[in-house]
């Protein structure tokens, strides 16, 4: 059972980080990158669908991503969706490509961008924990149904208690290499 446990209770918790990856991958820094707009829903014949399946995504320059649209009646309403997003830019359409400039950013608005990464992460090491907090109360379920002895708990208890330091350290080192990319001018 308690190999089970561990390896559930692991594979949770890489979501979490992956999850915090992706959260962290929205909020953008001075630089662009295409994962910039993955999260943009266009409608397409009825249906919304992310940015990348309906046009071609890419980096023109450090501060430019690039939008092509495979169908020429898609292009505005593309850049609608670009600029109607909550991420804050402005794109600008050139025939049938899309240029969307990333605005350079305040210092102000970075310290505030590294608030809200602190805010991704301390949500992440929670997760973690409760993730944590629940292997435990199995493994207690566990000793009082008597499938597994005490011994066997204690050594279980430690071993997610490893888990949980590696991933709460994963997730900091993330966060640390996120804040250093917002503070860089």
């Amino acid at each position: 059972m308690t190999p089970e446990l561990k390896k559930t209770t692991e594979q949770k918790m890489q979501k979490s980080v992956e999850a915090l990856k992706t959260d962290l991958a929205k909020i953008r820094t001075g630089r662009a990158h295409t994962g910039l707009l993955d999260h943009v829903m266009v409608e397409y014949y009825g249906s919304l669908v992310p940015v990348n399946q309906v046009a071609n995504v890419t980096l023109i320059d450090a501060r430019t991503i690039g939008v092509q649209p495979w169908e020429k009646n898609m292009v505005g309403k593309v850049e609608k969706a670009i600029r109607d997003s909550d991420l804050g830019l402005n794109p600008a359409t050139m025939g049938e490509l899309i240029r969307v400039p990333m605005p350079a950013l305040t210092e102000e608005r970075r310290r505030d961008l590294t608030k809200v990464v602190r805010q991704e992460g301390e949500g992440a090491k929670v997760a973690v924990r409760n993730l944590r907090r629940d292997a435990n109360q199995q493994l207690k379920d566990a000793v009082k149904d008597k499938t597994i002895s005490e011994d066997d708990e204690r050594r279980a208890e430690e071993d997610i208690q490893k888990l949980t330091d590696r991933y709460v350290a994963e997730i900091d080192k993330l966060l640390a290499q996120k804040e250093q990319e917002l503070m860089q001018i």
